[in-house]
């Protein structure tokens, strides 16, 4: 079974909240909140967005979060790469392993297809495409409504 980490799967969720509202800039906490994960996991979370360049953060008493770019120009591939790295099946399929296998292994040059075509399928998907029906339903919470103009959906 193929799993992305749990990390990279809150990635999205919380990528796509945004995609969700992508007017509205949003406090980590206010966010945690809708998106009913940890606060501290969406901190987390969302430093590391903004460090690959996904997400765009303000300062101040009316700063927040929202998407760097649009989210129909945002992969899942990226928001995946910039919580986990590089996306691989296998360690070898990303790395130069260490398994003293390499250069004999019959099974590598396969792994590697395989990779690069689960990357391929996840970079054909955007954030705007993850959205049910292209809007998200939740309601913003009043604190995000107070730092904020939330869009209705």
């Amino acid at each position: 079974m193929i799993i992305l980490s749990k990390l990279a799967d809150y990635g999205v969720i919380v990528a796509s909240h945004l995609a969700a509202f992508p007017e509205r800039q949003i406090t980590a906490a206010a966010l945690a909140a809708e998106a009913r994960l940890p606060r501290a996991t969406v901190a987390k979370l969302l430093k590391a967005l903004a460090h690959g360049g996904v997400v765009a953060g303000a300062r101040g008493a009316a700063g927040g979060y929202r998407l760097a770019r649009d989210a129909s120009a945002i992969s899942v591939a990226e928001v995946v790469a910039a919580i986990d790295g590089a996306i691989g099946v296998t360690q070898c399929s990303i790395h130069e392993p260490d398994c003293q296998r390499t250069n004999f292994c019959s099974t590598r040059p396969h792994w590697r297809r395989i990779n690069d075509v689960v990357g391929t399928a996840l970079a054909a998907v955007s954030l705007a495409e993850m959205l049910p029906g292209g809007l998200f339903l939740a309601t913003p919470s009043t604190e995000a409504a107070k730092t904020s103009e939330a869009i209705a959906p």
